[in-house]
């Protein structure tokens, strides 16, 4: 049976929280509440045994495989990433039992196993977390969207470099979506499980 937020089978996507993602400064909460908040969330749909999915993106050494395409803010050429910067954060605890998902863009699905990994698990909700948010998670949020998933995002448990970007995801498009919520609220209600 349903509760208000959450579907008895629900997925936590955790977008980004890699060591070049939460180095930058975030608004309106710092990059270590999210990763704080999205801990929490992991420990709390581990104890449930429901699936704890962390995405992370990566490129090949030459950018080969990045977007491709004209943009006005293109990586500079030749731009080399710092040593482990999409190397997941050890805050996150990745156990054997975590999918892990490495995109090739801003979205989680586009290009993935993602889709395929969660209809395997008869998953019909998906909770997402993340840097930033009005990029990784925003883009995650719409495919799932698409895919037909319920979607709850977290809004203390996600973060953007723009507040206005943030403000705006949050209040204009992920309520066309599907829901909105805090991390007390999913927590409190896996424990009424």
């Amino acid at each position: 049976m349903s509760s208000a937020l959450l579907d008895p089978r629900t997925a936590l996507v955790i977008i980004d929280l890699q060591r070049g993602v939460v180095g930058m400064p975030t608004l309106p909460h710092s990059s270590e509440v999210v990763v704080k908040n999205s801990v929490a969330l992991a420990r709390a749909f581990r104890e449930h045994d429901l699936p704890v999915v962390l995405v992370r993106v990566s490129f090949a050494a030459d950018g080969a495989d990045a977007a491709p395409g004209r943009i006005t803010n293109p990586m500079p050429k030749g731009a080399a990433f710092p040593e482990g910067w999409d190397e997941l954060v050890d805050e996150l605890d990745v156990r054997s039992t975590d999918i892990q998902i490495t995109k090739r863009q801003w979205g989680a699905f586009y290009g993935t196993e993602l889709d395929l990994q969660l209809r395997r698990r008869g998953i019909t909700e998906v909770v997402l977390t993340g840097i930033a948010t009005s990029i990784g998670v925003e883009s995650s949020a719409r495919a799932a969207h698409e895919h037909g998933y319920h979607v709850v995002v977290v809004e203390d448990a996600t973060a953007d470099r723009d507040l206005a970007s943030h403000e705006h995801a949050t209040t204009r498009i992920f309520p066309r979506l599907g829901l909105v919520a805090g991390t007390d609220q999913i927590l409190e209600e896996l424990q009424a499980r």
